[in-house]
């Protein structure tokens, strides 16, 4: 499968019958030769996005909020490190019609999978999107 493919399936409909992942990312997170492997249109990842949002420091994250496509999110949950879990849960800061958005971030070994939600999308439904698929790339090596 190609990397577009995994996007392809995060945005596909959950057990519910509704899609809860509006856009989605996966990026490279290996020292020095991080970039993004595959996204949708609507999520534009910057490679100092990617550097924080792979890094093991996430201190920061509580009291700062982290930025991805430029958008300012505030923490939820920190469960990266996490055997079984390995993930982000992220909000964003309100848009212009004051909607916050889920944003769950995953992390293999060499790389990071976004999806950002719906605006009716719980954040569980999200995180568990992009658990399948970071399950898959660590069991596959990546």
């Amino acid at each position: 499968m190609s990397w577009q493919g995994y996007i392809d399936n995060l945005k596909t409909p959950d057990q519910s019958g509704t899609c809860p992942v509006s856009e989605a990312a996966i990026c490279g997170i290996t020292a020095g030769q991080e970039s993004v492997w595959a996204s949708s249109p609507g999520i534009q990842v910057t490679v100092d996005e990617i550097k924080k949002l792979g890094a093991n420091d996430r201190s920061s994250f509580a009291q700062n909020g982290v930025h991805i496509g430029g958008v300012r999110c505030r923490l939820i949950r920190d469960q990266m490190d996490f055997d079984g879990v390995f993930a982000l849960d992220l909000k964003t800061s309100a848009d212009a019609e004051g909607n916050t958005f889920s944003i769950c971030v995953g992390k293999a070994k060499t790389a990071i999978v976004i999806a950002k939600g719906t605006k009716d999308a719980s954040g569980g439904q999200v995180s568990s999107k992009v658990f399948k698929i970071v399950e898959y790339l660590r069991k596959a090596g990546y």
